[in-house]
């Protein structure tokens, strides 16, 4: 009796996951007019420019979510060792949680529902330093690109103010540099608060990776961001080809920047993609429906098309 209420809670809710995925994904794709300027254009554009374009980006998506499934494997590696295949559904399942909770925070639960049951909070402490490490080379180079826009854009009335905001750069950016690579005070920390004392043994995780190891991960981190840039590149060259290569990537450095900084849903993160690029993007172009229809193609890339593939690997789950 207990195995049957088992089997039939675990259907219920990998139904429901499929379901409410698919509900977002497709209201969303049926309202967003982004998408529907994109193809506008690019109907105006040479056919074979386009396909290989788009095909370029889509494998580019593949290398992406394989290199986070590479550092998934590897930082999971100190709690269960688990194959190359095992890492990669972990991964396109979480991105199908993802997708309809808010900040992509169902994306933990989708992993770590391939560990062993006890040793699922420890993967929750683990897949924490890898996106440590994603978030620290996004504050880092976003940090960067910040600081030359505004010595390129924003004019200030006294010197020193440039000198100041220099200087405030490069302690943020040091600020997070340290932070990562020294995480295991984290832990500290997070040991000497009283109430937290039972879950002592899941900080451990978090002290387990020493330097070579947080730089193997934050490498991996760095390839993942530089794959993001480069389908940006070859989209916003797509629509407009007369564009500063190095402008452009700058302001997209931005655009992960601030993206990383704000509370969203996935479904909900074109739209705060697609404004904050118009924003910036506006100081070196005045076509804002071609970068906003770039914005919405790498989302659907990136987002939406792993994670209706996710679907496929969430029928695997095992709760019990």
């Amino acid at each position: 009796m207990k195995q049957r209420y088992k089997k039939t809670f675990s259907i219920v809710v990998k139904a429901a996951v499929v379901i409410l995925a698919f509900a977002f994904i497709v209201h969303k794709l049926q309202t967003d007019k982004y998408l529907a300027d994109f193809k506008r254009i690019i109907d105006n554009l040479a056919e074979w420019h386009v396909k290989a374009t788009l095909g370029a980006v889509i494998s580019l998506m593949l290398v992406n979510w394989t290199l986070e499934s590479f550092k998934w494997k590897f930082l999971v590696s100190r709690i269960e060792a688990i194959s190359t295949w095992k890492a990669i559904e972990s991964v396109f399942c979480g991105l199908t949680w993802a997708v309809f909770t808010p900040n992509r925070i169902g994306e933990y639960g989708g992993r770590v529902f391939f560990l062993s049951p006890r040793k699922r909070i420890f993967g929750i402490f683990a897949m924490g330093v890898g996106s440590a490490g994603q978030m620290v080379i996004t504050n880092l180079l976003g940090g960067l690109a910040l600081l030359w826009f505004i010595t390129r854009f924003v004019e200030l009335d006294n010197v020193l103010l440039h000198y100041a905001v220099a200087f405030l750069t490069f302690v943020f950016c040091a600020f997070f540099l340290l932070f990562y690579f020294n995480i295991r005070l984290v832990a500290s920390l997070l040991n000497a608060i009283r109430f937290l004392k039972p879950f002592r043994k899941f900080f451990k995780v978090l002290a387990s990776y020493p330097m070579h190891e947080l730089l193997r991960v934050f490498l991996l981190s760095a390839g993942r961001f530089a794959v993001f840039t480069f389908q940006y590149y070859l989209v916003i060259h797509l629509l407009i080809p007369a564009l500063p290569a190095f402008e452009m990537v700058m302001m997209v450095f931005i655009l992960f920047f601030v993206q990383s900084a704000l509370p969203s849903l996935d479904l909900l993160d074109v739209g705060v993609r697609s404004l904050t690029a118009t924003y910036f993007f506006s100081y070196i172009t005045d076509q804002q429906v071609a970068i906003m229809a770039a914005a919405s193609a790498i989302w659907l890339v990136n987002l939406i098309i792993p994670a209706i593939l996710g679907t496929i690997f969430v029928l695997k789950l095992r709760f019990f």
